[in-house]
């Protein structure tokens, strides 16, 4: 056969796994074209015998991509082809190929939702049923490549049916490594308590249905980890699963089956509604209905619900018949990382959950729900996790060479970070590393990833705190000899925002107001725990301007459970006599060792000065609110606070005049007298966040002409607070400021490992090219 020119089209992003080459076999012979596609180590290869319009085809490609698919290039060359080709063909993949991109765990397509209810269908009410376009993913993989021996459905060989459509490449489950159905697939059983099977397959979620509707507990085993669940209009289930989990006051998270459902519990805009539909299908916040029927005790206190769809059949079947918004919180005890593993959650969710329902295929890779926050008509990610991790996120102008960086994140939110050939890879939010269970995970994990990835380690980033666990552990790990960069945590933050917006490396410095709890910081002053900082920066430099005054935190770390200890100092600095206030909300702080504390600030005892907004908001809380003795979980008596300021706003906000300075005097007069004047609180909550704003403002807005600066970043968790955030774009925009906030990576601690990265590889670049 005699040989032909064609054209080679490389393409390169998440296009292995997802579908794409039975979607390019399917174009091409829609199109009558001849060649091939087939994997390689940089992504897929297409090769077209001439005659051919390759930018057409590559038009058209791009129109109609998979619903996984996303490509970052696409790049076209002159080819040969020794042989001509007959037809179109899939290629077996290059030998020792490895998988440049691994999807995540995703949502049902509708396609899989209609065989599911579908009589007759073979796949009718199975549990398990996914296709190349959505289903686990990260969840389920072992190692690369992405093929069914290296996941956990090497344990579920393909029976004749499932293995015709994995075969073939018209079928949309051709190559899908989860494939499975009722005669090859895993399948559920459910357990009580102390793990006796009580029935098999359909019967154990019927009678896992019938216990919810009971008022029972039911702990389900999910893609990512398992979950606990009960009746959300069930009050008497809420409270019982509350006090068994000692979880006395967070928000749950609700499952609703649809958006029918969900309306009848929120209010849900456009942005709103898109986002809980999304193939990632993540809690979303939004605002509830006043006539929801749901029980008191599922959110108290909360602005906002954190309402997500169902997002895998078995979630589906279980919503069909449940026909009623449910209670869906993570599968663990209080403090602890969901379970993934099956012995484990018998062990610790059997005394939380009446029943368990199982199923028999492993969680390799844990990874919680991810959340959701829609402000300005955008999407802002508050816990990144199932539905967008592993995909990369795509660097600015400048990172195109990045590569070989690790960032091992905070103790808070964990999540850690690798630069990988010009790309981030952002792990599944982790949580709290003081838990011996999840740092011991956060540890495997660190050493699964480069494996995974094909990652060459070459040096190393961590928050500059001498006390942080992520932080030990990454100096004890340089002890090979690789280089260890220590990096402030608010020019993280701020950097990790830069890299959110798109701006590339050598971007003029910008301001950022960064507000959080705690941070380490101050290279260039002598305050060196932050929370309320105005700082002039770029992804290399950082300079700190001014913020919030220090306040001390009385008992260190204990303030950050205790608000009426950070009302106490706060009082004291800003308002020399209030104890002459005749005052209830005063009379219960009057009743605390004042004394005791006062001694313990003077001497500088364990009581730390800090300009932290988180603590700032603490105290407002414990003046207004009932969150005044203790905090039952992080950033309870903000939330708290925020959803009493909410109940006062009418129509549109309208932001303050930006006074001079910061003044937390004026602010907390503010509060007593309109406490003395019987003003409702709910005013008084959006007071505090108005005239805190409007100080804020003030002060960015001196700064960007004094410093000649128009961009302002906008970070750190406190900006989770929507209220505040509002205010401060609204002023800020007022004039003429462009204001830079997160949108894919978390503002809170969850995107601070990002950040690290970014300024590690571009102080190092700065050295190489200096030497």
């Amino acid at each position: 056969m005699s040989s032909c020119n064609g054209i080679a089209i490389r393409v390169r992003g998440q296009v292995q796994g997802v579908g794409f080459r039975p979607f390019i076999w399917q174009l091409a012979r829609e199109s009558h074209l001849r060649g091939d596609v087939f994997n390689d180590s940089e992504g897929v290869l297409i090769r077209l015998c001439q005659p051919v319009d390759g930018d057409a085809f590559i038009r058209t490609m791009r129109e109609r991509l998979p619903p996984l698919a996303r490509v970052d290039a696409v790049e076209s060359s002159p080819c040969q082809f020794d042989e001509a080709p007959t037809d179109f063909a899939i290629s077996r993949s290059v030998a020792g190929v490895v998988n440049t991109r691994i999807a995540p765990d995703t949502a049902t397509c509708p396609a899989c939702l209609a065989d599911i209810v579908r009589d007759g269908d073979r796949r009718q009410n199975y549990p398990f049923t996914n296709c190349t376009h959505c289903g686990p993913r990260f969840s389920i993989i072992r190692q690369v490549p992405y093929d069914r021996p290296f996941t956990s459905m090497a344990d579920f060989p393909l029976c004749p049916a499932c293995q015709q459509e994995y075969d073939d490449p018209a079928d949309r489950r051709f190559h899908a490594q989860p494939n499975a159905c009722p005669e090859c697939g895993p399948s559920l059983t459910l357990y009580d308590n102390a793990g006796h099977p009580l029935a098999q397959r359909e019967q154990a979620l019927t009678e896992a249905v019938d216990a919810l509707r009971a008022g029972q507990i039911v702990a389900i085993k999910a893609l990512g980890g398992y979950h606990l669940a009960v009746d959300a209009s069930n009050d008497q289930a809420v409270s019982t699963l509350r006090q068994r989990k000692h979880r006395p006051s967070k928000p749950f998270a609700l499952m609703v089956a649809d958006l029918a459902m969900a309306h009848t519990l929120v209010q849900l805009n456009d942005a709103e509604a898109a986002a809980l539909t999304s193939p990632a299908a993540p809690i979303v916040l939004l605002r509830p209905r006043t006539d929801a029927p749901l029980a008191a005790s599922v959110a108290p206190g909360m602005a906002q619900l954190g309402v997500m769809l169902a997002s895998n059949p078995l979630q589906h079947l279980l919503m069909k018949r449940m026909g009623r918004a449910l209670v869906m919180t993570s599968g663990n005890a209080s403090g602890r990382p969901p379970c993934i593993d099956d012995g484990h959650a018998l062990a610790e969710l059997g005394p939380i959950a009446d029943r368990l329902l199982a199923h028999n295929r492993a969680i390799v890779n844990r990874v919680d729900d991810s959340i959701v926050m829609v402000e300005g008509g955008q999407r802002q990610l508050l816990r990144r996790a199932r539905g967008f991790v592993p995909s990369p996120l795509p660097l600015p102008g400048g990172f195109e060479q990045a590569d070989g960086v690790l960032a091992y994140g905070a103790d808070l939110k964990n999540t850690f970070c690798v630069l990988r050939q010009g790309q981030a890879l952002l792990s599944a939010h982790l949580g709290d590393l003081s838990d011996p269970q999840l740092f011991a995970s956060y540890q495997h994990n660190l050493n699964q990833f480069p494996a995974l990835f094909d990652f060459q380690l070459r040096q190393r980033a961590c928050d500059s705190h001498p006390g942080y666990l992520s932080s030990q552990l990454a100096r004890q790990h340089s002890q090979d000899g690789l280089p260890c960069h220590d990096i402030d945590h608010h020019h993280a933050h701020l950097a990790a925002c830069l890299a959110d917006n798109g701006q590339p490396l050598d971007t003029a410095p910008v301001l950022g107001l960064v507000l959080d709890g705690l941070g380490w910081g101050g290279s260039d002053t002598e305050h060196q725990l932050w929370g309320g900082e105005i700082l002039l920066a770029d992804y290399r430099q950082c300079r700190y301007l001014e913020g919030l005054p220090p306040v001390a935190l009385p008992g260190g770390d204990l303030a950050a459970r205790a608000p009426w200890r950070n009302l106490v100092a706060h009082l004291d600095e800003a308002c020399h006599d209030w104890e002459e206030w005749s005052l209830p909300e005063l009379e219960r702080l009057q009743q605390k060792p004042l004394g005791l504390l006062r001694q313990g600030i003077a001497s500088g005892l364990n009581c730390p000065e800090a300009s932290s907004a988180g603590r700032l908001f603490d105290a407002a809380a414990a003046l207004l609110t009932p969150v005044f003795e203790q905090q039952h979980f992080e950033g309870e008596a903000a939330m708290v606070l925020e959803g009493l300021a909410w109940q006062a706003v009418k129509g549109e906000l309208t932001p303050l005049p930006e006074p001079d300075e910061i003044d937390l005097s004026a602010l907390w007069y503010g509060l007593l007298q309109g406490l003395a004047s019987e003003r409702p609180r709910p005013e008084l909550a959006l007071q505090f966040h108005q005239q805190l704003a409007a100080a804020l403002a003030g002060r960015v807005l001196y700064q960007a002409r004094h410093h000649q600066v128009d961009r302002v970043v906008l970070s750190g968790g406190v900006m989770q607070n929507r209220l505040l955030q509002r205010l401060l774009v609204q002023s800020l925009n007022g004039h003429g400021l462009i204001v830079l906030r997160h949108h894919h990576v978390p503002a809170n601690d969850g995107g601070l490992a990002l950040g690290q990265a970014l300024i590690a590889w571009a102080r190092q670049t700065d050295r190489k090219e200096q030497a």
